[in-house]
């Protein structure tokens, strides 16, 4: 098993999950910072690389919570397998593609949409990224996702607008949204619940497979 895991994450609440497991960089949630992080990852030693954080769910199937561990991610048209080490230290492949999107996936149309054309069980920012930056450097690389927004459910506008380029929430941004749209209190409060069930997820997985991931 590698040495020193670089981990990437869209943000920065999800990099908070993931320190115990190794370095953690934010992307900002957007797929031009997630490829800055990860080849700054690169640069500052990472000889693996994780995908970690939330994702879309594609698959109607998969409810908030869900935990993604994709066998490849799809980007950019090409199919990246994961490192088998390192998806036996994650317990094992649970899907078979996690697609690496360029723009979040806001609406249960544009989640058919992405379904359909790459068959993949969830999206997320960050994953394809990484998994070009790691094809580049010849490492080994994986994903650990927990589905946050499933596929039936489109996303409030906040959850677009909200975050900066250091994945953090700006309250100013937060509260501009709710006054020009109060009515998506409802759906910012479903979202709500559904990244907390995500993020419990994850915090499960981290205490379950830590001892696996790190060495040395």
């Amino acid at each position: 098993m590698p040495a020193s895991l670089g981990i990437l994450t869209g943000l920065a609440a999800e990099a908070r999950l993931a320190r115990p497991l190794g370095h953690v960089l934010a992307g900002g949630g957007e797929a031009a910072g997630a490829a800055a992080a990860a080849e700054r990852l690169v640069a500052e030693g990472a000889t693996a690389l994780l995908s970690f954080g939330l994702a879309g769910g594609l698959d109607p199937a998969l409810a908030p919570g869900a935990i993604v561990v994709p066998r490849a991610v799809l980007a950019g048209g090409r199919r990246y397998p994961c490192d088998p080490v390192l998806l036996d230290a994650l317990g094992g492949a649970s899907v078979e593609t996690l697609l690496g999107g360029a723009a979040v996936a806001a609406t249960v149309a544009e989640k058919v949409q992405l379904r359909a054309a790459s068959g993949a069980a969830a999206v997320d920012l960050e994953s394809g990224a990484l998994a070009e930056v790691a094809a580049r450097h010849g490492l080994p690389f994986a994903a650990l996702r927990a589905v946050c927004d499933p596929a039936g459910r489109d996303l409030p506008d906040l959850a677009l607008t909200a975050l900066d380029a250091q994945g953090r929430i700006g309250l100013r941004r937060s509260l501009a949204s709710l006054l020009a749209q109060p009515r998506q209190v409802p759906a910012l409060f479903a979202l709500a619940r559904d990244a907390a069930i995500a993020r419990r997820a994850l915090v499960r997985r981290v205490r379950e497979f830590r001892g696996r991931l790190l060495v040395g």
